[in-house]
Order: C-alpha cells, then structure tokens, then sequence
C-alpha cells in the first residue's frame, strides 16, 4: 500500500531538503494549520504540508504541537470525505512524531471513528464514493483502505474489492476513476496498483500488472513528465508523481525516461521554493511540493 512514510527523504539533497522545509514551514498559519494558494488554513492542504515536511525529516515537535492544536479542533466537525481522510492521516502522521494521538485528546476514538464515518460511503459493487449519493470511484476506494491500514481499523473483505477494482481495468490497460468511463487515467491507475497489491490477487495478476505498466508508462509525454491520461496533451506533477510510484511498485521503473522525468519535476521548481503543477501554472503549493518532492526522492538516481 502506498505510504506517505515508505519515500526516503534522505536521498534528496540537503540544500534541497532546506529549501522546500523553509517553504512549507512559512505557510503555516497561527491556528497551525496550513492553507491552499489562498484562504485560511485547510484540512486538505494541511495534510500535504505535513507529509512534505515528514519526508524532507523536518517535521519536529514544535510543528506537530501546533498542527495538532488545529487538527484537534476539527475532529467532530461536519466534512467531506476528502476532508476526513486528510485529517485522519494528519493525526496518525503526529502521532508517529510525537505520539500524540489528536483523536483521543478530542475523546474520540480512532478506529472507531475512521470505521464509522465511511461506512455509508460504501457502495454494493465493493468500492467506496466520494459522496454519501455518488458512484464508487478507484481512487476513493483507494484512500478509504489505506486510511484504514493506517488507523488499525477492520479492514473490509478483500473479495468484493478485488473484483471491484478489476472491473475497472480497461482495454487500454490502465483503470477508469468511474464505471461509466471506456479509458484509463495514471491517477487511478495508480490506485489501483496499490489496492491489488495489498490485496489477495487473481491468478492473471501479472498480466493484468504487465498491461497497467505499459498504460503509464505510455502517458509520458516530451515534456518528460505523465500527463492524466490520453486525451490531455501535457504533463502535470500529481500524475508523474503517481505513476512513479505505480512503476515502482510494479518493478517496472525502466519503462519510462527517469531523466527525462526529473528534468521535468525540476522544471516546476520556483525559484523561492515551492513545486508547480505543470507548465502552464504559475504558483507553487504545499500539495504540489509534496509531488514534487516525492518525485525527486524517486528519481534520486536519475541525472537530468
């Protein structure tokens, strides 16, 4: 399963490492929550900050102490799934830091609480949706079992999502965010990977492995990095960065131009720190410099 904890922050360079801590640590709010492009501080942004920072090792206890002062303030709140599943990771993240546990200081429990809170986002096909009325989603799916993993919650009967995710494939290869969708993206793509490697395989595994490589590795683009999927010409960091992970995991890595790639991650640097998510954008955040981060802990052994 993929972990925010399994990259090596360790390979990047320290001048590197310095530059993009000094970043995220600069956009942490007085509430100590951190905020997107504008705004106030974010659920969602806050996770992305704090696993940036856990890789680059500078998540100390100083910082955890006060991302948890406002993690702690939103347990119990009324939030979308993506919100929850920010603030769950969040928490555990601290916890590993600091031990902590944001859940409990709140008098909530964990378990308890990631268990119950997804449980009407489950749907009969065996996959889980965004919202209480939506459709499953891959990726969703994804997210809601690794945030279980995490949590030490009861994980769902692998059966039925097995053959949820494997309806998903495609002829092309890659796996469809929806049912409705006839094509792959990288993005769930890349979930999928990670779900049918923690979970009990089929025996035609490896075909379907061999066949989901080669879709990603067929979404780099010239500019070097992956774009979303085939009917969007430009590459963009979220994808690169999740389809390096899918390679990695699918011992595949080759299959695709890491130095073309990393020229590519290195091209969406700013200057004062800070990734963007593709050409076309023209300012860094703390969700795109994680991207960016994890790509070059990934492409460490790659010369642009």
């Amino acid at each position: 399963m993929l972990s925010i904890l399994s990259f090596d922050g360790s390979l990047l360079p320290q001048e590197v490492a310095s530059r993009y801590a000094a970043f995220l640590l600069a956009a942490q709010q007085a509430d100590g929550g951190f905020p997107g492009r504008r705004g106030k501080s974010d659920l969602y942004y806050t996770g992305f900050a704090l696993r940036g920072l856990a890789l680059v090792g500078r998540l100390d206890s100083e910082v955890a102490a006060h991302a948890a002062g406002f993690l702690g303030g939103q347990v119990g709140r009324p939030m979308s799934g993506a919100d929850f599943f920010s603030l769950a990771t969040s928490a555990m993240l601290l916890e590993r830091a600091t031990g902590s546990d944001v859940f409990a200081a709140a008098g909530r429990d964990r378990r308890q609480e990631v268990r119950e809170f997804f449980a009407p986002f489950r749907r009969p096909d065996g996959g889980y949706a965004k919202t209480q009325r939506g459709a499953s989603s891959t990726y969703q799916t994804f997210l809601v079992v690794w945030c279980k993993q995490l949590a030490g919650a009861e994980p769902d009967e692998p059966g039925p999502i097995t053959r949820f995710i494997r309806n998903r494939q495609r002829p092309d290869g890659g796996f469809a965010e929806i049912d409705a969708m006839r094509h792959g993206g990288t993005n769930p793509t890349a979930a999928a990977v990670a779900l049918l490697g923690g979970l009990d395989a089929p025996e035609d595994a490896a075909d379907s492995a061999r066949a989901a490589a080669k879709f990603i590795a067929g979404m780099q683009t010239g500019e070097g990095g992956l774009r979303a999927n085939a009917r969007i010409p430009v590459a963009d960091l979220l994808s690169t960065f999740t389809g390096l992970v899918a390679l990695a995991a699918l011992d595949s890595s080759a299959a695709v131009d890491s130095a073309a790639a990393r020229k590519f991650v290195l091209s969406l640097e700013q200057p004062a720190g800070g990734f963007r998510a593709g050409a076309w954008d023209q300012e860094a955040d703390v969700e795109y410099t994680f991207y960016g981060l994890g790509s070059l802990a990934m492409l460490s052994g790659a010369e642009p």
